[in-house]
């Protein structure tokens, strides 16, 4: 058998972020039906900043099994690579064949966005106009690129560790978003004080988000912390928002957002109020009031990588 394989330039030409939103709603439509298993993810150190994942996930509704194996390795930077490398593999639930691979690279780079842009449509408020990036990566890109398509943005803020990697980022992006005014910022609450959605998009270990800057009626994107030594909120930043999760089991594993108040005594379990598979299928109302401020924890899940996978190796 001929091995399928999709780079990462095949996958980029393929999986345009619209296309990914749907796949997502998706995911988290059959989620709420019962119908998706996913799986913790195991994480193993390589060394200091290091680790090796495995992702595994069975969707019934394709009739595929498959896993995501990826390192995160957040010194890459220096050496000009992404900072998650991976591939994504696609075996058949009636026979056990492997159907094929696809980079996870670029995988994870656009369903994460995509997630988050489905969470920002059923949570922010339909009103909101200004958006913060706080972080400059890949996923600040993907960011910007989901979330206008899901809200009427008119002005961009951004706030990297360095005012000059801010203004790279704009001058980047603005000739391909002329109706967007973007401003770099000097400081982080500078970029959030008047946001109406709030994406944090960086490798912090330590909040870079407070919620004495977030304004009553925002949206926030909790994205970059994934494990439960790292966060990007500070306390008070969960303790005034209504928090939302991709999956519950990975939050309570996992978010260092939700995961150090809740030691702190800040919080309880009961803070978590829905799934993203609640919230998308009207099961759980994530917005009651235009001042609420809405969190969504982003964790990332192996059924979005593999739901991904085995829709290119179809095309």
């Amino acid at each position: 058998m001929e091995l399928k394989y999709m780079t990462e330039k095949e996958v980029n030409s393929l999986l345009d972020m619209k296309t990914c939103i749907g796949l997502m709603n998706n995911v988290f439509t059959a989620f709420a039906e019962g119908k998706m298993e996913n799986k913790l993810r195991s994480v193993f150190p390589v060394d200091a900043g290091k680790v090796f994942g495995i992702m595994p996930a069975i969707i019934p509704t394709e009739d595929v099994c498959g896993a995501k194996l990826i390192t995160a390795f957040h010194t890459n930077h220096a050496k000009g690579l992404p900072s998650h490398l991976g591939i994504v593999a696609v075996f058949s639930n009636d026979d056990g064949q492997l159907q094929g691979i696809c980079d996870g690279t670029s995988i994870t780079a656009i369903r994460t966005a995509a997630v988050s842009a489905l969470a920002t449509d059923h949570m922010a408020r339909k009103d909101s106009r200004i958006m913060c990036l706080i972080g400059g990566g890949v996923q600040a890109t993907m960011h910007l690129k989901a979330i206008t398509l899901v809200r009427d943005i008119k002005k961009v803020t951004i706030w990297c560790p360095t005012l000059a990697e801010s203004e790279r980022f704009c001058e980047k992006h603005k000739a391909e978003y002329p109706d967007i005014e973007f401003v770099p910022c000097a400081n982080c609450e500078d970029a959030v004080k008047d946001a109406d959605i709030i994406n944090t998009v960086t490798p912090s270990s330590v909040p870079v988000l407070f919620g004495a800057w977030v304004k009553e009626g925002a949206h926030i994107n909790a994205v970059g912390a994934c494990a439960k030594a790292n966060r990007e909120l500070d306390t008070e930043c969960m303790v005034k928002s209504r928090l939302f999760c991709d999956n519950y089991d990975s939050c309570k594993n996992e978010a260092g957002d939700y995961i150090f108040p809740l030691e702190e005594g800040a919080i309880t379990e009961a803070h978590i109020l829905g799934d993203l598979a609640q919230v998308v299928s009207g099961k759980v109302t994530a917005r009651e009031k235009d001042s609420d401020i809405t969190c969504f924890e982003s964790q990332g899940l192996a059924c979005e990588d593999v739901v991904c996978a085995a829709w290119l190796l179809k095309q």
